[in-house]
């Protein structure tokens, strides 16, 4: 996305995938009930295309509002969550695709007539990161709802043929290694493009420890239900002992038993659980009290990215487990296998160090509180990361719902604990 081809290319894409994903739903579908992790899809795509209008419209070309009377109901920290429900509150369908297509074509046009300059290329890149999370947010609303998956979806969420997954440690040395992005790079709308949060990176004294190798498959959380996990207080901390009194919570959010068999819901359709598929839907408490009763632990985020990325403090810095440029095709990804692959699949995306799977297929919970980096400052966007600080979980990696153009090993994102509905799992360490 460093030239004016790749930047309409991927601005295009993402404008496909986000009216496929609007348009592929009926009219009592897009009419969504109140969760609290979704939102209504009609409000999203014109938050999004607000997103494009402030940043980017209005901020470098100083052009007016395409309707002021409506940008405090498209402004996520104008308008409350609940609030989005309002009926009549924001405008419907067709008048909204009408604004987002407007607002997107004067995008467009402004990116093909005017100087690539690396100021309004960094812009460029944030709105259209930013819609790429809309769309991830978006993907994961049809699981919580069970519609269909995307249509761009290439799952085939069938029968998958039994592999036998070996549980495994990967030996990570100690050493220094680079954690982060660097600050104030000139690099900072091209090869070093991040998020405040990434920022500024920082060397670390890691002493050696073991990880698995896969992320925790289904067949390895069905034991801990099996042994009693769930009504084990022992296993919970006294958190997570309120959490699952409260929700109630016995297995994961979209699993089932019925006659003798484990089913989970994948979009609209029950399929049973199948053991080398990895365990996804998972709180922070629920990944906790496994390791508790595995005799294992969660991987601080600093560990994690260790073992993605390897990059010592005098060697390559490198995005990715393989270097520095996405293989989307080693990756679940995209709303690709929809984390309908097994643990042991896409060897090509291994780290340095082995693990495998560590980009996509499901976010991972990390031990590690989500906190500015030493030096930290905002970006131009300045809720991107401040309203999560000190009480969300940092989860790396990205999930089969992320758009394979946003993510990078350094990437940080960061849930609440109690968070299930999106698309996260883990893997666990040695004691």
């Amino acid at each position: 996305m460093n030239n004016k081809q790749s930047l309409l290319a991927s601005l295009q894409q993402s404008r496909e995938r986000v009216l496929e994903l609007l348009n592929s739903l009926n009219a009592d579908q897009v009419k969504v009930p109140y969760l609290p992790g979704i939102n209504p899809p009609i409000w999203e795509v014109g938050h999004a295309a607000f997103f494009f209008e402030r940043f980017i419209l209005q901020n470098l070309d100083k052009l007016p509002a395409y309707n002021p009377a409506l940008d405090d109901i498209w402004d996520s920290f104008e308008l409350g969550h609940e609030d989005r429900w309002q009926e009549g509150l924001f405008p419907d369908k067709p008048d909204t695709l009408r604004y987002f297509d407007d607002t997107f074509n004067k995008v467009r046009q402004r990116i093909e007539s005017k100087p690539l300059t690396d100021r309004d290329l960094y812009l460029y890149k944030y709105a259209i990161f930013h819609l790429n999370m809309h769309i991830e947010s978006m993907v994961w609303a049809r699981q919580s709802l069970g519609y269909a998956p995307p249509p761009y979806s290439t799952s085939e969420t069938g029968e998958l043929a039994a592999q036998a997954v070996v549980t495994q440690d990967i030996e990570i040395p100690a050493g220094r290694y680079r954690i982060g992005m660097p600050p104030d790079s000139e690099h900072f709308a091209t090869e070093d493009f991040c998020f405040d949060n990434e920022k500024p990176g920082f060397v670390i004294d890691m002493k050696a420890f073991r990880i698995s190798k896969n992320l925790l498959s289904n067949a390895e959380y069905l034991s801990f239900i099996q042994a009693g996990g769930y009504e084990n207080d022992q296993y919970w901390s006294m958190a997570g002992l309120k959490w699952r009194n409260g929700s109630g919570a016995r297995h994961p959010l979209f699993w089932k038993h019925e006659n003798g068999v484990w089913f989970e819901r994948c979009f609209d359709q029950w399929l049973p659980v199948q053991g080398e598929l990895p365990v996804k839907h998972i709180s922070y408490w629920e990944a906790q009290a496994y390791c508790k009763f595995a005799g294992r632990r969660l991987p601080t985020e600093f560990e994690w990215e260790v073992a993605a990325l390897g990059n010592r403090e005098q060697g390559t810095f490198n995005k990715f487990p393989w270097g520095n440029t996405m293989e989307a095709h080693w990756v679940d990804m995209d709303s690709t296998n929809l984390a309908r692959l097994p643990v042991n699949a896409l060897p090509k995306g291994d780290s340095p160090f082995g693990c495998r799977q560590m980009i996509g297929t499901v976010w991972e919970w990390t031990n590690s509180l989500f906190f500015p980096y030493d030096g930290f400052t905002m970006d131009m966007y300045p809720f991107m990361s401040t309203l999560q600080f000190g009480d969300h979980k940092v989860v790396r990696g990205g999930s089969c719902a992320t758009s394979s153009i946003l993510i990078r090993g350094t990437y940080r994102q960061a849930y609440t604990p109690d968070r299930n509905d999106v698309f996260v799992g883990f893997r666990t360490c040695a004691q």
